[in-house]
């Protein structure tokens, strides 16, 4: 079996707090991962014990043909798009974290803000050269979909770009 690929610990991190228990709801596990084998091939495994209601928490993710590396806060993957989360999910986290921009903490400020840009510059991977807008294919999740089909515009190019250059202007400002 093939795993999706967490290009980075960021990103798996994201995908964990997007999925919680499934047995309480809670979010709330400290997480510990490693190197496995799983089913022949090299999984990154991330465990932990639910705090909510104590249930054991497993999660395999396949890993990067190429390690991310950056100095930047986060850092969600390389230049492909991502397999943990689709186009609509990751515009989803950037409208939750920029509409929850702390106010009075400057640093947490340009921090959410990061977050946003970053998730903002992760929709824009699902877009093919030479095309204007996000295609179909990259909205798998119910929540993805439900983002699109709100308002399906804010999948074009161009009106992701403002956004995430109106988040950068945002954090500047701090």
């Amino acid at each position: 079996m093939r795993f999706p690929v967490a290009r980075t610990r960021d990103e798996a991190h994201l995908y964990l707090d997007l999925h919680p228990c499934e047995e309480c709801g809670s979010v709330d596990t400290t997480w510990e991962n490693g190197l496995v084998d799983a089913e022949g091939a090299l999984a990154a495994r991330y465990s932990g014990t639910c705090a909510g209601c104590g249930t054991r928490r497993v999660h395999l993710f396949g890993l990067p043909e190429r390690e991310v590396v950056s100095a930047r806060f986060p850092t969600f993957g390389g230049p492909e798009p991502s397999q943990l989360l689709d186009a609509g999910e990751w515009l989803w986290v950037a409208d939750l974290t920029a509409g929850n921009v702390p106010a009075g903490d400057p640093d947490a400020a340009r921090q959410a803000l990061a977050i946003a840009v970053a998730a903002v510059e992760e929709v824009v991977k699902f877009i093919p050269p030479g095309a204007d807008t996000v295609p179909g294919t990259a909205f798998w999740t119910d929540r993805g979909r439900l983002t699109r089909d709100t308002e399906p515009g804010r999948f074009q190019v161009e009106r992701l770009l403002i956004v995430r250059d109106t988040y950068l202007r945002l954090a500047e400002k701090r």
